[in-house]
């Protein structure tokens, strides 16, 4: 896997959703994937720390840069606990759990952002999240606001490495009908 080239494709999709999300000061943004899926193997079948450390690397930096709360999902080993910094946890009044992601159970997004995020912790939900990047179809939708809309963000970037990238983002409720006018 050429880690260059990687970090050039997270580089241009992250910045294509922060572009179309519109997020502000505070938002949070999430990050789900398999390096496995990402080298062209099956999911969850070799966990390449070497990949997940570029990838979460380069998303934790823009999201920071950008003054967000990053938020990496694990796998279903741990019922996709999240890594977020203990700042969000606190703000959003989140118990952290206790359970440490390690590449054979939690993958290795989740392990290398333990090990990168400042002050990192490791909670069961979390809230008010508003963008999010899947690559390698790992469904990170259940982790967005319920409390707004979910709208594909499109890329002409269709895979990070192999595995398939999908982007979302979040938007409010529009109610009133056809009448209505909205923001």
């Amino acid at each position: 896997m050429n880690l260059d080239l990687l970090k050039d494709q997270m580089n241009r999709v992250i910045n294509e959703l922060l572009q179309s999300a519109n997020l502000k000061k505070g938002d949070a943004i999430i990050l789900g994937g398999s390096t496995s899926e990402i080298i062209g193997e099956d999911l969850g079948s070799a966990t390449n720390m070497d990949v997940a450390e570029t990838v979460v690397s380069i998303f934790y930096q823009i999201a920071k840069e950008n003054q967000l709360f990053p938020i990496v999902q694990s796998c279903e080993h741990i019922n996709r606990a999240l890594v977020v910094e203990e700042d969000y946890a606190e703000k959003y009044n989140l118990m952290p759990i206790n359970v440490i992601p390690i590449p054979e159970a939690g993958g290795g997004f989740s392990s290398a952002a333990l090990n990168l995020f400042k002050k990192a912790v490791v909670v069961e939900k979390v809230k008010r999240v508003s963008a999010g990047i899947d690559i390698g179809d790992v469904f990170i939708g259940m982790h967005l606001d319920p409390d707004r809309i979910g709208v594909v963000v499109r890329s002409e970037t269709k895979k990070i490495g192999h595995a398939n990238l999908s982007m979302i983002r979040t938007r409010a409720k529009l109610i009133g009908g056809d009448r209505s006018k909205h923001f």
